[in-house]
């Protein structure tokens, strides 16, 4: 009978009983870039933290717009005052 209960004790799986590890939350682009951000004037006057670079853009018209990248408020871009 020790033997039957010591084999049964010994086929199931040790993980199951142990306490699980909570699971990790996925990580976004902002908060691996969280270190390294710069204040930039907006073209709506406002000032605004960026952590991307700093890119020149065609408007629709043609002409050349410069725009900071991945802001704080979760824009992925905003016009820049020249």
């Amino acid at each position: 009978m020790k033997v039957l209960t010591l084999s049964l004790l010994l086929t199931l799986p040790i993980g199951h009983f142990a306490p699980q590890k909570p699971l990790r939350q996925p990580t976004t682009q902002l908060t691996k870039r969280a270190k390294g951000g710069r204040w930039y004037f907006a073209a709506s006057g406002h000032a605004i933290y960026c952590y991307g670079p700093v890119m020149t853009v065609p408007r629709a018209n043609g002409e050349l717009q410069r725009v900071a990248t991945l802001c704080r408020d979760g824009s992925a871009a905003v016009p820049l005052k020249d």
